[in-house]
């Protein structure tokens, strides 16, 4: 049986026994706090638990590594939908320890691609089309300035408000213990100070 059959066959019964109804929430977040993180299996239920938050509680986008990398891609985006449409006040980036992203090379990943016959000749024409595959595909070498840089990034967004806290955080993968990198509080306007303005 395939890994799709066995989810839906699951599926079925998860619908069917009424599985969900503990899950029901809204598609707002009741902490008001969207989270950036990595997608890396370890934390798929450790970094929830790890913050204590339950379903309902926070939304949370997960990309290798936990960067944000474009001030106009779709995880900034997601930020802005989160804030304008969702009623999210805060924002964190939380990187981890051992991320896969540590150290990653360009040129691994595409042998990798190529072992999975992706030809040169695609790997050119992406090239020659101006995309520059060596920044696009390497990682970082600290997961604390990658962090350090995605928090940047987001708070210097032009559509960003003031008044929105962007914490930055690293947690360990085997125990849940966060490190704080940046307060985002530390620089923050309040809703009265912007009135003022």
């Amino acid at each position: 049986m395939s890994v799709i059959s066995s989810i839906l066959d699951y599926n079925k019964t998860f619908v069917d026994q009424n599985k969900y109804e503990r899950f029901q929430t809204t598609k707002y977040p009741d902490k008001k706090i969207v989270i950036i993180t990595c997608m890396d299996t370890r934390l798929l239920e450790l970094l929830p638990k790890a913050m204590g938050l339950r379903n309902g509680d926070a939304k949370i986008i997960k990309n290798a590594g936990a960067i944000v990398s474009h001030p106009f891609g779709s995880i900034m985006r997601s930020i802005l939908v989160a804030i304008y449409e969702l009623k999210v006040e805060e924002v964190c980036v939380i990187g981890h320890h051992g991320c896969g992203m540590v150290g990653l090379q360009s040129s691994s990943l595409l042998d990798a691609a190529k072992e999975k016959k992706i030809s040169q000749e695609q790997i050119d024409l992406l090239t020659n089309s101006g995309i520059d595959l060596s920044k696009w595909l390497t990682g970082f070498q600290c997961v604390e300035e990658s962090v350090r840089n995605s928090v940047r990034l987001i708070k210097n967004h032009p559509l960003l408000p003031d008044s929105i806290a962007v914490h930055g955080m690293v947690i360990h993968p085997e125990t849940g213990k966060l490190d704080r990198i940046i307060d985002g509080y530390s620089n923050i306007v309040s809703k009265d100070e912007m009135h003022i303005q």
